[in-house]
């Protein structure tokens, strides 16, 4: 069991926000980022068995942003 579990949070092209984890087969979505987080923590929740689930969920946010050169 590892302590912590980590999710790459992304902007949907369709909006609202994409997570799935680095090293597990988890996936969620959600319109908003604060529904996400709840999202992410019930995926979690059904995904691991309750002696084996991560302690800690750590969320990287990641925002594309262009700018004029």
């Amino acid at each position: 069991m590892s302590s912590e579990i980590i999710f790459v949070v992304e902007e949907s092209a369709e909006g609202g926000f994409e997570a799935r984890a680095l090293d597990h087969s988890i996936y969620t979505e959600a319109d908003a980022l604060e529904d996400i987080k709840s999202m992410v923590r019930d995926a979690v929740q059904c995904h691991f068995a309750e002696e084996d689930r991560p302690r800690l969920i750590r969320l990287h946010i990641v925002k594309d942003e262009v700018i004029a050169a």
